[in-house]
């Protein structure tokens, strides 16, 4: 299959002239970046210092809040978090922008006379791999050497830079023929790397040097001087600035990695884009071993261990008595819709399940946020939940009373480990540890009667053993007690029904990275898991409630 290409530029003072990317949090709680238009709409706001850009007009129905750091779709309301992130400054293009090229040319095509060369180091590499390839071509992939095709003269010489000489920050425009640029190449990496001398020399392409006999190419090389060699490129790449691909097994006893990772790289340097190939950054999720007389109690937390088990719903109050605690009850309906039927609510209630002992005429509106609805969908909504003796408006997400949930019976423990979090170097970690065993689902449950799976147990989590940190740990107890870390539901990273599932609030748990957007750093989750706290109706007010 082949598709086409291509390659964008984008003004210096942009988003991606200056290494940042906007990314939204999807559902299965990793980060995934915006469009590059939308990300340069969205900084573009935030430069100007805009409490919120509306992206309607680019196609589409999303609001950003800067405030909140939130999408809000306007069709649904639902919320996402999203993060600015610093990344790669792309290789800046001075001078007129170049025309589309591709590469071989084309037989019968007459060449361009030449032009400028470019100097930095990304050009170099680029020509290098070129003229290499052009040299060796395919009849020299085996071991045994063999004597190189005869050198074309070469095309008028640019002046080149002199061994070490830093290369310039902006990259310019024009590019040179291949072999003036080969040769600039051999002489740039044999300057970087002394001690790859004499494996540079023997797969340096043809053209550069002394002007000696030319030698056999890069398949006369073994495994580990090209390895060398691929490093010791990469290193100069890093340093200017080209953007990385990240290889796994780069340098492991397999040899087919590595030999993708080097298609990977002429195919890309063929298409005239720099790339430089690293190894992956490691995926750090626990912290080093830890003694039992290393580990602390939380100060102003008593216990280090708290237990859940299935609390029952309270009883002898109807779904009638509960409501009419957070309602009052409206003579004169307004002339709109109800939002749980989607009737008018002059009208009777549209709903037609079980019918439940209120008139369905009937209309109230919830004292604390106004908002206006039939009664007799209002008892049904309740009927159809936890029936806790709470109640959320379904249009605000207000809460009336204490919300519970369904979390399985399990155990929560937590206490101070003498090791700090990537952007909290100033204090030691708080260590949660939550397990919960498989069993058989309750009444309040999806399927009752059917067992469910708990997967990922014991899971472990972090937080930094600040102030605002052992604030999040102490409302986590309350989440924790009222049954609301945990839901048991379709898992949206597996697909597996009836397992236990994270209910919608965030828990960091890669001690020493964040490659998957669930560890450190991250200066702003505990602002984000406050608000997700407090959209559970977990606030500083409910530790004052569960101490009465």
């Amino acid at each position: 299959t082949i598709r086409p290409v291509r390659r964008s530029y984008y003004d210096p003072s942009s988003a991606p002239g200056k290494g940042v990317v906007w990314e939204w949090e999807n559902d299965s709680g990793s980060w995934t970046p915006y469009d590059m238009d939308v990300g340069i709409t969205i900084q573009r706001a935030y430069e100007k210092q805009h409490p919120w850009v509306d992206l309607s007009a680019i196609g589409f129905c999303y609001v950003i809040d800067f405030a909140t750091m939130g999408q809000i779709n306007r069709q649904t309301q639902r919320k996402r978090r999203v993060r600015r992130r610093l990344d790669m400054v792309y290789p800046l293009v001075s001078g007129t922008l170049p025309k589309s090229q591709s590469w071989p040319a084309s037989p019968g095509v007459a060449a361009a006379p030449p032009v400028p060369a470019c100097a930095c180091p990304q050009c170099l590499l680029v020509m290098s791999v070129k003229a290499t390839v052009s040299a060796v071509g395919p009849g020299t992939a085996t071991l045994q050497s063999r004597k190189a095709p005869a050198v074309p003269p070469a095309a008028p010489k640019a002046p080149a830079p002199a061994p070490g000489a830093k290369a310039p920050d902006s990259a310019a425009a024009a590019r040179g023929t291949l072999k003036p640029l080969a040769a600039q190449g051999g002489r740039r990496q044999a300057a970087s790397t002394p001690a790859l001398s004499s494996a540079s020399s023997n797969a340096s392409p043809p053209g550069a040097g002394s002007g000696k006999a030319s030698r056999p190419g890069l398949g006369t090389l073994n495994r580990s001087h090209l390895q060398r060699l691929a490093i010791a490129q990469s290193r100069v790449l890093i340093a200017s600035g080209v953007p990385t691909v990240p290889v796994k097994n780069l340098t492991g006893s397999s040899p087919v990695n590595p030999a993708l990772a080097g298609i990977t790289g002429i195919l890309m340097s063929a298409a005239g884009l720099p790339v430089c190939l690293t190894r992956p950054p490691k995926l750090v999720l626990h912290p080093p071993p830890v003694s039992k007389s290393e580990i602390q109690s939380i100060p102003g937390i008593s216990h280090t261990c708290r237990k859940t088990t299935k609390k029952q719903a309270k009883k002898g109050k109807t779904p009638e008595e509960v409501l009419k605690k957070y309602l009052q009850k409206v003579r004169h309906p307004p002339d709109e819709d109800c939002t749980i039927c989607m009737e008018r609510l002059s009208a009777p209630s549209g709903y037609k399940g079980p019918q439940p002992a209120v008139k369905p005429d009937l209309v109230g509106k919830l004292v604390k946020c106004g908002h206006v609805f039939h009664l007799h969908c209002l008892v049904a909504m309740y009927n159809n939940g936890n029936k806790d003796g709470s109640l959320q408006c379904p249009t605000c997400k207000t809460i009336y009373g204490v919300k519970t949930g369904t979390q399985p019976p399990g155990k929560m423990e937590y206490h101070i480990i003498p090791h700090a979090l990537p952007g909290h170097s100033d204090c030691k970690t708080i260590r949660i540890i939550y397990n919960i065993p498989p069993g058989v689902q309750g009444p309040e449950h999806p399927n009752p009667g059917k067992s469910f799976t708990a997967r990922g147990f014991p899971r472990h989590c972090y937080l930094p053993d600040s102030e605002k940190g052992r604030k999040v740990l102490k409302l986590l107890l309350v989440a924790w007690d009222r049954r609301l870390i945990f839901a048991i539901g379709t898992s949206s990273t597996t697909g597996e029904s009836d397992t236990v599932i994270w209910n919608e609030i965030h828990h960091k748990t890669e001690f020493g990275s964040n490659l998957t957007g669930h560890g450190y750093p991250d200066i702003n989750y505990l602002d984000n898991v406050l608000a997700e706290l407090a959209a559970q109706g977990i606030t500083e007010e409910s530790l004052a409630q569960e101490k009465d």
